[in-house]
């Protein structure tokens, strides 16, 4: 590489003084040193990004810088978690400084909008990848598993779904949209989702389980009743669909992409009938709609969908890592 691994670091990684006082050694020794505050856990979570798999190998890197980072925070935001620190272990095929400079910009952005530190991480040359591991602070008993779901708890979602989907067919070339806003919107919903902090945040008295919604609704639900141990009821006329996707395609499609398309990186959390009424004061003021999509039901009666209060059969289901199709 023309250009050295700690110049490159130093030049585009080592560059903002995003400083936090539980950083006591930060990007420039063997190991970062850091402190976690009495009564606060520490929510750590790893996530490896590959060109061609998850994102499109030719997306514009500010874009890819922003999203890398936004969907790690929601995995913080589905634990109720602070972001706190990140590190960065990134993979190039060559060093291209413009697309340093866009990436790095793009990441450091949303860095210091969350209040978070880089803190370290590697740099080398291979196929182009990365791994990011975040880390966030949340307050000892306090935090959001999936495994706290009981009989009778009622199902939510924040924002809507299947956007990120029909942004992805958009860049496919898999759909056409005509309405410029609403294309605009979609893309913007695949390249810059709005990981739920606040959300998550507020939820953490409120809601029963929680787990963000990346591999879609249908597969992410069940890791939340998988753990919990329990079935689900869900009203599949109570989706939260955008104009932007109704319009832009037909209903069976957007009902596929809102259910099975993945990548919306919206909440999807219960809570008990005793805490409904404290969700709205919670939510209300957030900036992102909620809506109740069902109900926890018991486990021998596993995922049961229903439209215009009929039973229904689906066949599909949602994003697999390992899937041969």
């Amino acid at each position: 590489m023309a250009c050295g691994e700690f110049d490159l670091i130093a030049r585009y990684f080592d560059r903002f003084k995003s400083l936090r006082r539980d950083v006591q050694l930060g990007i420039g020794d063997d190991c970062a040193l850091l402190t976690v505050a009495e009564k606060q856990l520490l929510a750590i979570s790893t996530d490896t990004l590959v060109a061609g798999v998850h994102f499109l190998p030719d997306i514009d890197p500010g874009d890819l810088g922003y999203k890398a980072l936004a969907v790690n925070l929601s995995d913080l935001a589905a634990m109720g978690a602070d972001p706190a620190w990140l590190s960065l272990a990134l993979t190039l095929p060559e060093v291209d400084e413009t697309w340093l400079k866009a990436f790095s910009d793009a990441l450091f952005e949303q860095l210091n909008y969350y209040g978070m530190q880089l803190i370290g991480g590697d740099t080398t040359r291979g196929p182009l990848s990365m791994t990011l591991t975040v880390n966030g602070l949340v307050p000892a008993g306090r935090a959001l598993r999936r495994d706290g779901a009981r009989i009778g708890d009622w199902i939510y979602v924040t924002g809507t779904l299947g956007d990120s989907a029909a942004g992805l067919a958009l860049l496919q070339q898999r759909l056409t949209v005509d309405d410029a806003a609403a294309r605009d919107y979609l893309l913007a919903r695949h390249l810059r989702p709005q990981p739920r902090v606040l959300q998550g945040q507020a939820l953490r008295d409120l809601a029963s389980a929680a787990i963000d919604i990346s591999d879609g609704l249908i597969s992410d639900l069940q890791h939340l009743l998988t753990a919990s141990q329990c079935g689900a009821r869900i009203d599949l006329d109570e989706l939260p669909l955008s104009q932007a996707l109704t319009e832009s395609t037909d209903g069976e499609q957007a009902l596929r992409w809102a259910l099975t398309g993945g990548e919306d990186y919206e909440l999807c959390f219960t809570v008990p009938e005793i805490n409904r009424g404290a969700l709205d004061v919670a939510l209300s003021h957030l900036g992102a709609d909620y809506t109740c999509i069902g109900q926890i039901g018991p486990e021998a009666e596993g995922v049961k969908f229903f439209r215009d209060h009929e039973a229904v059969e689906l066949p599909w289901r949602g994003f697999d890592h390992f899937s041969s199709k």
